[in-house]
């Protein structure tokens, strides 16, 4: 069956036969290592058979028989359980010594069956390739083909068919050696997305450490030094003590903001989402919009920093009243993707452009990526806001670059030896032509249709960016066909041609049953054309199983050659992916772990600066509170940017209270002493915070009711409160007086949307709503 037409049903049966998880990405590395042993074990092993059977015309005694067959079975067992193997290590002492035993093997044998043996010396090429390093690999070759010459030599072979003999060793040298080291690419490829992924992330996560320190780090530093000041000066001055605690509170809810714009701006933004947004707010306020968008496949990165700079762009534009037409214009441009955003009625002084403004910090973002930005007003009067970022092959994809430095290089090697490996077809099908001692006509003739063939597989079919399903394919196989067989009706008995090439790429290019039976049809067409040219059985067989084995090596080698272009593709997919998963990640954590903690300074801060008049002593609790949580928002800084995100259910449900008696807010209160799994507690304990968080958002709360228990499937909490605002952000508006599940799409960043991500990845569920008595109840359960 075609391997590309093989990946078709796979698709197909994802949703029931696979396992959850499972992408057509996992499975396509699976199917070619599986596809790519069969193909070595046909080729290899047929390869074997033929040069045993060749032994059989010398009559040899039972005893020679079966030292011949266990000689080569041997030679065939370590080609096909070592060097052939993806996951062996070839450059180790055993394989050295299993080279030294191939060797052995392969001209001990010599001695006894002589010519005929001669053929064996192609596993010694070709594991001299895959043991030792390049330069030492090509001497293992030239001894292989100078002891092949040497050998037809002495038993005193026809220079011709010594020279068609040499050709043909070093075709099959290099069969076996592209055929193990694709295998082995496929391996080497598919064990590395792990690492290649773990490498991006980390990239991002530094990224992500830096805009902590720099967004959170300086402002929670200061509220604490702030909170140790207002310690001094409450028994020295209550006025400069309050004044002090309102640029606390000032500060917390600068930060609980910034925190937002961080949730918020990591997300994965959608560029044609943006623009239709774009769309209807220009037209809402009576601006003629134009919009051309034609992005492409971009990369994450790219991608949503095109949306931001859109986003930033239209906003700017809104902010002026003479502003009656814009246009928003992306297009890729000489390998680069441009986003220009022209619009008129924006004044030479436009304030947009003063420092610290959001236009100018675009420029240094577009840098990171390697692109460039400018925002200036032109010479008509028009402000012009004009972003490039280039699209190399890799972008997004720099750690993966380094990490597959190697595979790469190996994959153009391949690419290269492939054609030599055809050329080599090709001579040795001249020097096949030669010794049938045809006229210069039909030699000529011959070699006119081989040279097209080649020309034709070179140009088109060894492309990978060739389309096999299509209407130009099944007219170049037609071609091929043509170049074969039309001249054997000249030619007769003296016809030699490449019908490998073709049986191998129709392998590729038609669907399964009519490439096998296109396969089936053209070696029994072969057979009994070599039959009516007056071969004699041996030759006849010998020939046909030749052909097969080259058919089914072009095509093994010309769809690896395409999996592997595809899988470095792959590869950079796979590292954008797990950078969009990690924004989104940090997203979550970032909103769940500081939200409360900066809302509850925020409170306290408040709570403080009004009861230091009345009551100096219990200002001083709170403003210790304050101050604790400080130390803790620092501490889930450093959490969320180390990945350490194991919280403590005990010391959050302390907060919790603390925090809602504080805003009075009557408290009960019920919590499980039993010891919980890691998870399942720092998940309850993300609820429970964000949870608190969302009570404190209503003025009206007055009592709220937190119970933890055990149930049938594991643990249950529950969050019960009143006072709540139908148009609340968190609370979801029901049709009916009943709890609903939150969906697991909800927006990163959205509160309670993040804590059903979190809930159901445990297999639990979380459901919110507001129940008949018009109590609001957020319920998470979550099994142990």
């Amino acid at each position: 069956m075609s391997p590309v037409a093989a990946l078709e049903p796979a698709a197909e049966l994802s949703a029931t036969a696979e396992p959850r998880g499972t992408t057509a990405a996992d499975r396509r590395p699976r199917l070619a290592a599986y596809l790519s042993a069969a193909i070595i074990v046909v080729v290899i092993s047929g390869f074997s058979v033929i040069g045993v059977v060749n032994l059989l015309p010398r009559s040899v005694d039972a005893f020679h028989a079966g030292y011949a067959v266990l000689a080569a079975a041997a030679l065939l067992a370590i080609q096909l359980l070592w060097f052939s193997r993806p996951s062996t290590r070839l450059h180790s002492p055993a394989g050295r010594a299993l080279f030294a035993v191939m060797a052995a093997l392969a001209y001990v044998p010599l001695l006894t069956f002589g010519l005929p043996w001669v053929s064996m010396l192609v596993y010694v090429g070709s594991a001299g390739l895959l043991v030792f390093p390049r330069r030492y690999g090509w001497v293992a070759v030239v001894v292989a083909l100078l002891s092949t010459a040497g050998i037809y030599q002495v038993f005193g072979v026809k220079p011709t068919n010594t020279f068609y003999n040499v050709f043909g060793t070093l075709f099959y040298i290099l069969v076996f050696y592209l055929l193990s080291r694709l295998a082995r690419m496929v391996h080497e490829l598919h064990a590395a997305r792990t690492e290649l992924a773990q490498r991006a992330v980390a990239e991002q996560r530094l990224a992500f450490a830096r805009d902590l320190h720099d967004l959170l780090g300086l402002s929670l530093s200061a509220i604490a030094l702030k909170g140790e000041l207002v310690s001094r000066l409450m028994r020295k001055s209550a006025e400069r003590a309050k004044a002090e605690l309102g640029e606390i509170t000032a500060t917390a809810q600068r930060t609980l903001s910034d925190v937002r714009a961080v949730s918020h701006g990591y997300r994965d933004l959608s560029l044609e989402k943006e623009s239709r947004t774009a769309e209807s707010l220009l037209s809402a306020s009576e601006i003629a919009v134009r919009i051309h968008l034609d992005q492409g496949d971009l990369p994450v990165q790219v991608r949503t920093l095109l949306a931001k700079v859109l986003r930033e762009g239209v906003t700017n534009v809104l902010r002026y009243s003479d502003v009656e037409h814009c246009e928003i214009d992306v297009r890729h441009q000489d390998g680069k993707v441009v986003l220009e955003i022209v619009n008129d009625g924006v004044a030479a002084d436009d304030p947009a452009l003063a420092p610290g403004s959001a236009l100018t910090a675009l420029p240094d973002e577009v840098a990171a990526l390697g692109g460039a930005a400018t925002a200036k007003t032109g010479g008509d009067g028009r402000f012009r806001l004009h972003v490039e970022l280039p699209l190399p092959s890799g972008l997004g994809a720099a750690a993966a670059e380094d990490t597959g430095e190697r595979s790469e290089s190996a994959s153009k090697e391949i690419r290269r030896l492939l054609p030599v490996v055809m050329v080599l077809m090709g001579i040795g099908a001249t020097a096949h032509l030669v010794q049938l001692a045809p006229r210069p006509w039909e030699i000529a003739l011959a070699i006119g249709s081989i040279v097209a063939l080649l020309a034709l597989q070179f140009s088109y079919f060894n492309r990978p960016s060739t389309q096999l399903r299509s209407a130009q394919s099944y007219g170049m196989l037609l071609v091929q066909v043509c170049l074969i067989y039309l001249p054997l009706l000249p030619l007769g008995a003296n016809w030699v041609s490449l019908p490998g090439l073709l049986i191998g790429n129709a392998l590729l290019v038609l669907p399964p049953v009519a490439g096998w039976a296109f396969f089936v049809l053209n070696i029994a067409a072969f057979a009994e054309i070599q039959r009516l040219s007056g071969a004699d059985l041996t030759s006849t067989i010998f020939y046909t199983a030749a052909t097969v084995m080259t058919s089914l090596a072009v095509f093994g080698l010309l769809w690896l050659v395409r999996l592997v272009t595809e899988l470095a593709s792959t590869r950079r997919r796979l590292a954008e992916m797990a950078l969009a998963e990690e924004r989104l990640r940090f997203a979550r954590d970032l909103h769940d772990l500081l939200g409360m903690s900066l809302s509850a300074i925020a409170l306290k801060s408040e709570l403080t600066a009004r009861v230091l008049p009345l009551d100096r002593d219990r200002a001083a609790e709170e403003l210790n509170e304050v101050l604790g949580l400080t130390r803790q928002a620092l501490s889930d800084v450093r959490s969320v940017a180390s990945g350490y995100r194991e919280l403590s259910l005990d010391s959050e449900s302390r907060t919790a209270k603390s925090v809602l008696a504080a805003a009075d807010v009557r408290v009960r209160m019920e919590m499980l002493g039993d010891e919980l799994p890691t998870p399942v507690r720092t998940v309850l304990a993300v609820v429970l915070r964000e949870g608190v968080t969302n009570v404190l958002r209503h003025s009206k709360v007055e009592s709220c009711e937190i119970a933890m228990r055990r149930t049938d499937g594991g643990i249950c909490l529950d969050i019960v409160n009143d006072g709540v605002e139908r148009d609340g952000e968190a609370e979801p508006v029901v049709p009916e007086p009943r709890a609903v599940a939150v969906p697991r799409d909800s927006s990163p960043g959205s509160g309670i949307g993040n804590l059903s991500h979190r809930v159901a990845d445990l297999g639990g569920e979380l459901t919110a709503g507001v129940e008949p008595d018009g109590r609001f109840r957020l319920r998470a359960v979550v099994p142990a």
